[in-house]
């Protein structure tokens, strides 16, 4: 099957996903919502950015019973920011059913979701520290839980979640479906597959993390004096629409967005020190297009899924040569294509070529004097053969 209106769903889903503009299925989802809607347990190995949601939002909403007032579905994820997405993209692939999805999750006040689950709600998307939280106070029941998924269970693994995650599984009904998504399989997400799934469906649809394939990738080696000088040219730029720019530093994050906003432009920031408020406000002023760019750290660097963003600039390269997939895939999205610029001194050259060699694919150097489209318009410095990534796919 290639399109939505091909699967055995209900009509009502379809017309949401066709007003999303959902049409030819991506491999993830192609892949995994059959298994799915026969009732087998999946463990899904995917790209950041292909669709995962779907893959298991889709047959989740197809299963819910309306006429039962109880949670029947449970999403478990690593941040707040995943949380609310997730959250977002099921209640607007349920509309027609009028199938509830709430967020849980913590910095948020816990008495005004106390208040919310008192209602109608039938899927649960969270973060595991708060919805124990609620399992312990009694405002969340999860014993009539059908459905659970793992979303980007090795990220809550290495976040230290997976006895929050045990301690959760435990307190569902021994017959229900699992799925697991995961951007790698270290061997503790296989055995916690082991320990309470079935006879599980292994789609391997990529090696791991990023469709690199869709970014263009390059870099400028700058004196670390001129570095923000450099990023304010990248950013005027015409073909730079919508940009997220990471810092290693909270306080560097402060500080960038001070200077941009000095320069008259409608800059947004996000880190860990900004109240759950603000961090949201952030997010919802970019997401709508008030403000053009994003200034994060990596706190922003996974689970992010926001339309049109053509740009990201590493601004401060990054100490773990694996945030650096994490970082660029917030761009190149969904089959759509996009650029990462790294700003980087001499002295890291190292650093940067060790990422590069990861990705077997080509890096281009922009010079000092950018012209109108030269981010587009580069020629190569370096490059590496690519490596096979050893999967394949499977049905």
């Amino acid at each position: 099957m290639q399109s939505f209106e091909e699967l055995p769903i209900k009509g009502e889903i379809v017309r949401s996903l066709k007003e999303l503009g959902f049409e030819a299925m991506f491999p993830i989802q192609a892949a995994a919502i059959g298994p799915l809607l026969e009732g087998r347990d999946v463990i899904g190995q995917a790209k950041t950015g292909t669709g995962k949601t779907a893959a298991f939002g889709v047959p989740m909403i197809q299963g819910i019973d309306r006429s039962l007032d109880a949670v029947q579905a449970l999403v478990l994820v690593p941040t707040r920011e995943l949380a609310v997405q997730v959250t977002s993209d099921l209640n607007k692939f349920g509309k027609y059913l009028s199938v509830r999805t709430l967020a849980v999750y913590g910095g948020q006040p816990i008495y005004s979701q106390m208040q919310a689950l008192q209602n109608t709600v039938h899927i649960i998307v969270g973060t595991p520290g708060r919805i124990i939280d609620h399992l312990r106070r009694g405002t969340l029941l999860i014993d009539q839980a059908r459905f659970v998924v793992l979303d980007e269970a090795d990220r809550m693994l290495d976040m230290g979640f997976i006895d929050d995650i045990e301690f959760i599984i435990r307190r569902t009904p021994n017959e229900k479906q699992t799925a697991m998504f995961s951007a790698t399989m270290p061997d503790e997400i296989l055995e916690l597959a082991s320990r309470h799934m079935y006879n599980a469906e292994k789609i391997l649809v990529s090696r791991d993390e990023i469709a690199v394939e869709k970014i263009d990738q390059l870099y400028r080696v700058v004196d670390p004096e001129r570095k923000f000088q450099a990023l304010c040219d990248i950013m005027d730029e015409k073909s730079v629409q919508r940009a997220l720019i990471f810092c290693s530093t909270k306080i560097g994050a402060d500080r960038i967005g001070y200077r941009l906003r000095k320069n008259r432009r409608d800059v947004a920031v996000i880190h860990g020190d900004l109240t759950q408020a603000q961090r949201e406000r952030a997010l919802e002023d970019f997401r709508r297009g008030r403000a053009r760019f994003l200034v994060a750290t990596d706190v922003a660097s996974r689970g992010l899924d926001i339309e049109g963003i053509t740009h990201v600039v590493n601004y401060d390269l990054p100490n773990d040569p694996l945030l650096y997939f994490h970082r660029i895939g917030r761009t190149g999205r969904a089959g759509a294509s996009g650029i990462a610029v790294t700003l980087v001194s001499r002295r890291e050259m190292m650093d940067l070529r060790r990422i590069q060699g990861m990705t077997g694919t080509r890096m281009h150097e922009i010079g000092e004097q950018l012209r109108p489209q030269s981010l587009r318009n580069v020629q190569p410095s370096f490059h590496q053969p690519s490596w096979s990534d050893g999967f394949k796919s499977q049905r």
